[in-house]
């Protein structure tokens, strides 16, 4: 008599092996893909950090370049600036200079026309008539005259007098001289010798120019004037008119 059950443990086992063998399959396939899957991205991931850095590093320096001429054309503007900055505090310097400059020339003009009152050092120079001379025809011959008075201030003037006095009254471009006699009239006020004839100025430069030879001094005592020059004094003259 036959065993009924045989057939079904045979299948069963059967059953068994196919389903072991396809969850070890499926499982080899897994692990194929995963390494396959793996080292595809691994090699994508190479070469793209490559490139990458290439191209970060080229963009770099491009901006680096341009950092470069941007900065080289900034230092040439800055130096463009300073150069026009340079330019104003010249120009600054250069009107400080003027603006003095101006300033002495309108006090000089002012000190020779007689707006101001004027004091320093000068020279003082005398003129006096010739000693008598009982045999001279002619009296003219050695008194002072209103030429000897102009030779002087003019000569004063040329040798760089701020200001002229006679006998104490200040003289200015309009200024008259006029000679009567034995007096000479200086804006209308007579004086009688000796004219002291006063001058601001550098002293020595006005009493080296009278005593040019053949100068003024020379024909001076040429026409029998008496003449005395005394340097360095100290000299004041009020003014003659107000600044209006």
């Amino acid at each position: 008599m036959k065993n009924p059950k045989q057939p079904k443990k045979n299948n069963r086992a059967s059953f068994s092996k196919s389903i072991i063998f396809s969850l070890v399959f499926l499982v080899l396939g897994f692990i194929m893909a995963y390494s396959y899957s793996l080292s595809q991205e691994e090699e994508a991931a190479r070469n793209f950090d490559g490139k990458s850095f290439s191209e970060e590093e080229k963009r770099f320096r491009g901006e680096l370049i341009e950092q470069q001429e941007r900065n080289k054309s900034l230092r040439g503007e800055l130096q463009e600036k300073q150069a026009t900055v340079q330019e104003y505090e010249d120009s600054f310097s250069d009107g400080e200079n003027r603006f003095a400059d101006y300033t002495e020339e309108a006090e000089a003009l002012r000190r020779y026309i007689g707006i101001l009152p004027v004091k320093g050092d000068g020279l003082k120079v005398t003129l006096q008539d010739g000693d008598y001379e009982p045999d001279s025809v002619n009296p003219n011959d050695y008194i002072v005259h209103e030429s000897h008075v102009f030779q002087v201030i003019n000569e004063l003037y040329i040798s760089g007098a701020q200001a002229i006095s006679i006998n104490g009254q200040r003289i200015h471009a309009n200024s008259y001289i006029v000679c009567t006699g034995p007096v000479i009239t200086v804006d209308g006020v007579q004086y009688p010798a000796p004219f002291t004839i006063e001058a601001i100025g550098e002293p020595n430069v006005l009493e080296s120019s009278m005593k040019l030879s053949g100068g003024v001094m020379d024909q001076l005592v040429n026409d029998n004037i008496i003449v005395t020059l005394d340097a360095g004094q100290k000299i004041q003259m009020p003014a003659l008119l107000t600044e209006s």
